[in-house]
């Protein structure tokens, strides 16, 4: 595993304590691989727009959803699927996928 990633779930609050709805706060840190699988350029409205599909495997673990999002750097992956070893129970990967 090398990339040092940052898992996020739905629901930041404000200073007030108030729930923003399209906030997001911190879940955990982990370590990962990164795997490009596929990738679709199209133009919406207009203009150029490229998205990624990768897989992220890590350690295995029970507390990940689809709801989810990891980044690493600048870069947000939306969660689609979580896909856990359950012979093994040795990783979990992560279906995601990045539209820039």
């Amino acid at each position: 595993m090398r990339h040092l990633v940052t898992i996020q779930k739905p629901g930041g609050r404000d200073a007030l304590g108030q729930l923003l709805p399209n906030g997001w706060t911190t879940f955990d840190t982990a370590w990962a691989d990164i795997l490009v699988v596929g990738g679709l350029e199209s133009i919406k409205a207009g203009a150029v727009t490229a998205q990624k599909k990768v897989s992220i495997r890590m350690r295995y673990r029970t507390d990940l959803t689809e709801a989810m999002r990891v980044l690493h750097g600048t870069t947000v992956y939306k969660v689609l699927a979580v896909l856990p070893d359950e012979r093994n129970h040795q990783h979990v990967d992560l279906a995601c996928e990045t539209t820039k």
